[in-house]
């Protein structure tokens, strides 16, 4: 486990360092792109063949051009009202860098995990299935359970503004209206008043919740809600051990441990109930 520690904080910095070379390559491409351009449109309407501006009205001041050698210029607001090519690019690369967090924040991921993680270990098998299997699962299941977000966005956001119709902005608002519909119906209302105490907020309708007040709320009833299915999960398995317990205390083998002797009993069980048809369809029609 230390080895793969090790390896994901040398690939994470690689890629960090990656990044950094990327953003900083097109920006000083896009900066002598501009400076270019610049010096073309001079050359054509002024004229550069003796070096400097006539003493003529539509001159440019100096206050519009842009000075200094080895730096470069972010074009926050184009003539189109859209952002430009350089500040995107950081946009989208600082999207993917939070992209492990937005998955598992403002998913279904953090329930599916946490309910995987308890149907194991009340069954006692700590290494069946592997991490590795039940991340792999979790992310299915919560790429099913979203796909209808997924949709809207796409057809909502990212296919009008492609197509033209929308600026970036407007592309943004109605990207996370989906988002936000789906973690209204999963948020419990005491948990989102605990926040908006603590924040000294007050609402009327949803629509007036601040993201940064409705993300935690909603953190905080999947981890109730993944903990409730756990508990139910756990309740047969206990039983199982509970019997097999008292059957080798009455028979006088104290030192032979339960667990031992419940664990073929309780995959038997989880096997003729066809336990994971029950907790994967349960687990995703609490989304519906």
């Amino acid at each position: 486990m230390n080895k793969f520690k090790k390896v994901y904080v040398i690939c994470s910095l690689v890629f960090a360092a990656t990044c950094i070379f990327c953003t900083l390559f097109m920006s000083t491409i896009t900066a002598k792109a501009t400076e270019y351009d610049s010096n073309t449109e001079f050359d054509t309407e002024y004229g550069a063949n003796n070096g400097h501006y006539g003493a003529t009205e539509n001159a440019p001041n100096a206050s519009d051009e842009t000075v200094g050698d080895g730096g470069f210029t972010l074009q926050f607001d184009g003539n189109d009202g859209n952002f430009s090519s350089t500040l995107r690019m950081l946009l989208i690369l600082t999207i993917i860098a939070l992209s492990p967090s937005i998955l598992i924040m403002l998913t279904s991921f953090t329930r599916c995990v946490i309910v995987l993680h308890f149907v194991r270990a009340a069954i006692g098998t700590n290494t069946a299935p592997p991490n590795q299997v039940l991340i792999g699962l979790a992310l299915f299941l919560t790429l099913f359970i979203m796909s209808p977000v997924l949709t809207q966005i796409k057809t909502d956001a990212i296919d009008p503004f492609d197509a033209g119709e929308i600026t970036q902005e407007e592309a943004i608002d109605a990207a996370v209206m989906p988002i936000r519909e789906f973690m209204y119906g999963q948020t419990q209302t005491k948990d989102l008043n605990l926040f908006c105490d603590i924040a000294g907020v007050t609402y009327e309708d949803y629509d007036d919740v601040a993201f940064t007040v409705l993300v935690p709320s909603f953190i905080l009833s999947e981890l109730r809600t993944a903990f409730i299915i756990g508990f139910l999960i756990y309740i047969p398995f206990i039983v199982i051990d509970m019997v097999v317990a008292s059957v080798l205390m009455s028979m006088g083998m104290m030192m032979l441990p339960p667990t031992t002797i419940s664990l073929p009993f309780k995959i038997l069980l989880f096997i003729l109930v066809d336990g994971w048809d029950l907790v994967i369809g349960g687990l995703v029609k609490t989304f519906y």
